[in-house]
């Protein structure tokens, strides 16, 4: 006997090389113990529906998807910059802030200041817009602490938000953020606090699965990244980048390099990091919630990575400062009108594309047998709908571990 069997739904399997989004209509999905026991056709079920699962769900021809994958946050933070947002409405840049002590340095002031419970408490809130619209798997970074005791805080905090929310963590040391206050004078020295003592420390208490970097002109240098990566690397922790974002660092063929599961934002990517990151698998996550609250006008290179078979991810970025959005949906349709994404591509980029930039694929991103039955279920006529609704309440029920929640 399944533990529960979904019928009367259509499949958005995303399944790779199968029909558009892996479609199958008029589908059913079983769960066994946490895990995809079944999915395909309901005409070839092995049996009557009652007959074969203690609970039989009729979705009335709503569309499964797997749980949304969000693969680029900064859940965890103190306070917040709406300042700073009306700052840019009249005109600052974002460099502008930056360096008059605004930007990320401003949260990291609030979050040193913040008790864990606190940061908890703050990040369940907007945790919760992200489940309410079907995601099941959240990418958490630090890098609001930028010492010791504060990085440790934030990732115990994304730790304990796993249970709460009821969704599966990834934690992701961003060490390489922003230089503290108190090293403004001695960078070299925070390079080498982060790689040496903080890496070694992190990764040693298991509070994080990755470390990533913030190299930009107004962040940190290829050869500052570089040194940290190699510490990352001999302590055991896979390696993401925000990279060219802002101007062209040559920081996706330095994650590249190094067999990094992602390169993120990527307006400034150039045909040697594209080559780059096809050759080393590395994949392209795309943040255009942060491209429109910054209101950029340089696109990133889509066209270019399509053809170079580069593998493209979509998350919500959601931060104080650049991105204050917790709606996945809303990113599926700023990926499609922003970056000219297909629906498709869109739903790949939040689903099976978010699980490779993980490194997490086997286990979620697609509705098959053997991986964790992590489901959304929508009310809509087609999945397209999806990237089109903006704001509209779509998700019927969302599927953590086979049990609804």
């Amino acid at each position: 006997m399944w533990d529960t069997l979904w019928v009367d739904a259509n499949l958005a399997t995303m399944r790779e090389g199968a029909a558009p989004y892996g479609e199958i209509k008029r589908g059913a999905v079983a769960a066994k113990d946490g895990r995809i026991a079944w999915a395909g056709y309901a005409a070839d079920l092995p049996g009557h529906a009652v007959d074969l699962a203690r609970e039989v769900r009729r979705c009335e021809n709503a569309w499964i998807t797997p749980g949304l994958v969000d693969c680029h946050t900064h859940l965890v933070f103190g306070g917040n910059r709406a300042r700073e947002f009306e700052m840019r409405s009249q005109g600052a840049s974002y460099e502008e802030i930056a360096r008059d002590g605004g930007g990320i340095v401003s949260t990291v002031a609030a979050t040193r200041a913040a008790s864990k419970e606190e940061l908890v408490e703050s990040a369940a809130k907007r945790l919760a817009g992200l489940t309410r619209e079907g995601v099941t798997t959240v990418e958490i970074k630090s890098g609001y602490g930028l010492d010791l005791e504060t990085e440790i805080k934030m990732l115990e905090a994304a730790g304990d938000l796993a249970a709460l929310g009821e969704v599966r963590v990834k934690r992701t040391f961003l060490g390489l953020h922003a230089l503290p206050p108190e090293f403004k004078d001695d960078r070299a020295a925070y390079v080498q606090l982060v790689a040496d003592v903080m890496i070694p420390v992190i990764a040693s208490e298991g509070l994080a699965d990755a470390v990533d970097a913030f190299c930009e002109n107004i962040g940190f240098t290829a050869e500052e990244v570089d040194y940290v990566f190699s510490a990352a690397r001999d302590n055991g922790l896979a390696i993401k980048l925000h990279a060219e974002q802002l101007s062209n660092q040559h920081g996706a063929e330095l994650a590249a390099r190094y067999g990094a599961l992602s390169a993120d934002h990527l307006e400034h990517l150039d045909e040697s990091g594209i080559a780059a990151m096809a050759a080393n698998c590395t994949v392209a996550v795309l943040l255009p919630g942060a491209f429109h609250f910054l209101r950029e006008t340089k696109l990133p290179p889509i066209e270019a990575m399509r053809a170079a078979g580069v593998r493209m991810a979509v998350a919500s970025d959601c931060n104080p400062g650049t991105s204050p959005m917790t709606s996945p949906l809303a990113a599926l349709n700023m990926a499609c009108t922003l970056f000219r994404l297909t629906p498709e591509e869109a739903l790949a980029g939040i689903t099976r594309e978010g699980a490779r930039a993980l490194g997490i694929l086997d286990d979620v991103g697609a509705l098959e047998v053997g991986k964790a039955c992590d489901l959304a279920v929508w009310d809509i006529g087609a999945p397209a709908e999806l990237s089109y609704w903006l704001g509209a309440p779509l998700l019927k029920e969302r599927v953590f571990a086979g049990r609804v929640v």
